[in-house]
């Protein structure tokens, strides 16, 4: 779990690092500031707001206690361990067997479970599940997530500058402008920022079905989910919703074929090898 942790940080420094790089070369000192409050101001809102929105783009609805009682009391044993507030809870009226975290905050989380994955699952799969993504709350992955998601669009924003700049032949500090630097920079940097943001993706999910497995002591029941979640995805697709949220689930919820480097998740088979050689 240490070189996964490890990992994440130098991922997201050298990310940042890239952010700061095109906006310094976009518009030197001025467009390194510009480029920080961009960001900034996009992070307070992402970081308080992501989890009503992706909850209402996926037409989630709380999960009541009368009719979801053994849900919340898995929820609830699985929070008590990982020594958390209880998040709420949410279902995705869809076919596809999936569940995601997401939520500010340990205090202000949310966990939200397919219909699919309901019916999909049994008891202790499901537990499986369920500590994976109380993991990734205890975790701070959804912050972790949207910071690297923010720069990545901040920087694919300020890509779109440099091609401006370089057509029009300038930066904005009066120095002369190196044109095929600038579509270099406009071409290469989202793409870096892509590849670095999905990498950051893929240690998390690794991190949390390490943690998962540990709440519950036992590895086996979500190496069993994975498979089956993996199986649904390619039976079952999410038909709405939007790719750039494929990372907050469990599994790809849509169309795969993505290169590794441009993947959100690990490969299945990885996933269960690791949780494998976890020992208790």
């Amino acid at each position: 779990m240490f070189k996964n942790q490890l990992k994440t940080t130098i991922l997201l420094s050298f990310l940042f690092g890239v952010f700061l790089v095109i906006g310094y070369l976009l518009g030197g000192q001025s467009g390194l500031t510009i480029a920080f409050i961009f960001a900034l101001v996009f992070n307070v809102i992402s970081y308080w707001y992501s989890d009503k929105l992706v909850l209402k783009m996926y037409k989630a609805q709380p999960a009541t206690k009368k009719e979801y009682s053994n849900l919340h009391k898995m929820v609830e044993e699985i929070s008590h361990r990982a020594k958390i507030p209880k998040p709420k809870l949410y279902i995705v009226p869809d076919k596809n067997a999936n569940a995601f975290a997401t939520g500010r905050d340990p205090k202000h989380a949310v966990v939200a479970v397919t219909q699919g994955i309901l019916e999909l699952l049994n008891e202790e799969e499901l537990k499986g599940v369920l500590a994976h993504e109380i993991s990734h709350i205890k975790n701070r992955d959804m912050l972790i997530s949207t910071i690297a998601a923010v720069i990545a669009g901040a920087i694919s924003y300020l890509a779109f500058m440099a091609r401006w700049a370089a057509i029009f032949g300038g930066r904005g500090d009066g120095r002369n402008s190196n044109i095929v630097e600038l579509l270099a920079l406009s071409i290469l940097a989202p793409i870096m920022a892509l590849i670095i943001r999905m990498a950051i993706s893929r240690s998390r999910e690794y991190i949390a079905d390490e943690s998962g497995a540990k709440l519950l002591k036992d590895s086996k029941p979500l190496a069993r989910a994975l498979v089956k979640l993996e199986t649904s995805a390619r039976v079952h697709p999410m038909k709405k919703g939007k790719e750039a949220t494929a990372h907050m689930f469990i599994v790809n919820p849509f169309k795969g074929g993505l290169v590794k480097l441009f993947s959100t998740h690990p490969s299945t088979k990885e996933r269960i090898n690791r949780l494998e050689r976890i020992h208790f």
